[in-house]
């Protein structure tokens, strides 16, 4: 870049300097590349180097996507422990008639980051809210795990406690839609185990890990599969989200599942009809789930 263009708003592709165009007074929620850096859009350049303030997550992180665009915009941090007290200061700046665009450290900014507190109250105080759609790590996982993907669910992180875990997965174990989650390198293996454990062991997932970048790896087998291979012993790095097909599409349900199931109709009828309509829904034997819900009984103190 030439020194007269240095300070000059505007971005650079392929060598050549595109000035920025004035943007509408607006908050700007911009998808930014969650690993490679090319994957990002002409309007989401536009717009980061055009816009009156730009908020993100880390500046150190955004930095090194402005400089790769020659982007000269002054980030501003926004981000989970100074949300109270940033959040309000680009409110006002939108107050003003000014434009402002919100990014986050990698993908599309609200999903799974406190931007969406920013998002409320820009709506509650009347003002514009732009999406400029880009690059998203739960569906570049979807659509590379090969799970069904007519209908699925986003449901972020799980509890880090094993017990609250395992609830949430009991939750969900239902759903008729793919189930995709956030999880760190560090947790991946005990929450295999437990999905394992409450999902069946015979359900399909994939281990979706460093999208985009240049260790991308997709792990595709069943949940009981995946957790023998990310056990204890295994080192894992870099970010992951887990992909876990649909139940229709697996074999027998976990036992958590099954224990769930039991205690749903136990309330609703009889032990005995109970454990058939069990049978007819896990296609278990009646006599195992009947001696399982006696079982279960006891163990609430409920007695035969």
């Amino acid at each position: 870049m030439t020194d007269e263009l240095k300070n000059q708003r505007g971005y650079r592709v392929a060598n050549t300097f595109v000035p920025a165009r004035p943007v509408e007074p607006a908050l700007y929620l911009v998808a930014t590349p969650i690993g490679n850096l090319g994957d990002i859009t002409l309007r989401a350049l536009e717009t980061l180097a055009g816009v009156d303030v730009l908020a993100c997550e880390d500046t150190r992180v955004t930095r090194v996507l402005l400089d790769r665009y020659g982007i000269v915009n002054r980030p501003f941090a926004y981000h989970e422990h100074n949300a109270g007290e940033a959040g309000p200061k680009l409110v006002a700046a939108l107050d003003e008639g000014r434009s402002v665009a919100l990014v986050s450290d990698a993908g599309t900014p609200l999903v799974s980051d406190p931007g969406y507190r920013l998002g409320q109250a820009a709506i509650e105080a009347g003002h514009r809210v732009v999406p400029i759609p880009g690059a998203s790590a739960p569906l570049a996982a979807l659509v590379g795990s090969g799970m069904p993907s007519d209908a699925f669910l986003f449901a972020g992180f799980l509890p880090v406690r094993d017990k609250g875990r395992r609830d949430r997965l009991a939750e969900l174990s239902k759903v008729p839609a793919t189930l995709i989650f956030f999880e760190s390198p560090h947790r991946i293996g005990a929450t295999l185990a437990a999905a394992a454990a409450v999902l069946g062991g015979k359900r399909r997932a994939c281990v979706c890990r460093e999208l985009t970048k240049t260790f991308e790896e997709f792990r595709r087998d069943t949940l009981e599969e995946l957790a023998a291979y990310y056990g204890e012993d295994r080192a894992v790095k870099g970010e992951i989200v887990l992909v876990v097909a649909p139940p229709e599409a697996n074999g027998a349900p976990g036992e958590m599942e099954v224990d769930v199931l039991l205690r749903e109709l136990a309330a609703a009828m009889p032990a005995a009809r109970a454990a058939a309509e069990a049978a007819r829904l896990t296609g278990l034997a009646r006599k195992d789930l009947y001696q399982r819900l006696l079982e279960l009984k006891d163990e609430d103190g409920g007695g035969k």
